[in-house]
């Protein structure tokens, strides 16, 4: 199963990941200077409940419950940047850019949907999501920017596999690839043209980092 060549030529098959263009970027630092004390890592943050149903060569299938996310989405080439952009939007409606003005807790993962754009130069679209705290799952605070908004994940069978470091384009395509290729082996169908990227970390953390790369199971 090929995923995407480093030339950005999109290939179709069984899952397409769509179009990075890898750049050299600083952090958001005034974003992310203001969550250094509170998030070094993601230990003890609310998380989306799952089950895991198996674990084989380094897979994990997980069945996720049904939850509510907030997210946004941005039309982009590059995954790395429109994450960032996405976490931006999010991290003020967290902070308070909301309607009635609540203050939510930051949670893990940060996840970004994927639905590649239909040939080589067309735009992706990612969606950037934060899950929200199981205190605000029956009533979220509505958000104030109208590029943010609410949605509700179906409860989904996830495959998922980890890896460490400091992820970057180059990284989370690599993974995506190593992914595809063991559901292609094991013969599993997933949703086509969808997959997840997930960041578990602060970037001040330096060691024991996780990321995943998530596809969906039909």
């Amino acid at each position: 199963m090929q995923i995407l060549c480093r030339s950005c030529k999109l290939i179709h098959s069984r899952v397409s990941t769509g179009l990075f263009i890898t750049q050299s970027r600083k952090p958001e630092m005034s974003i992310f200077s203001t969550i250094k004390s509170a998030i070094i890592t993601s230990s003890g943050l609310d998380s989306p409940a799952y089950k895991e149903v198996n674990k084989q060569d380094d897979v994990d299938e997980r069945r996720y419950a049904a939850a509510k996310w907030v997210s946004t989405s941005i039309q982009g080439m590059e995954h790395d940047k429109a994450q960032k952009e996405g976490f931006q939007r999010l991290f003020k409606y967290i902070t308070g850019n909301n309607k009635p003005g609540t203050k939510v807790d930051m949670t893990a993962p940060v996840a970004t949907r994927v639905n590649p754009g239909a040939g080589p130069n067309c735009e992706n679209t990612f969606t950037v999501s934060f899950y929200i705290p199981t205190k605000h799952q029956e009533d979220p605070p509505q958000p104030s920017d109208p590029n943010v908004f609410i949605e509700e994940w179906p409860e989904r069978t996830i495959l998922s596999q980890g890896f460490g470091g400091f992820a970057k384009e180059e990284a989370w395509l690599g993974q995506a690839k190593k992914l595809a290729s063991c559901v292609e082996t094991k013969g599993v169908k997933v949703k086509e043209n969808v997959w997840f990227t997930a960041a578990y970390n602060s970037p001040f953390q330096l060691f024991g980092r996780t990321n995943e790369v998530w596809f969906v199971k039909e």
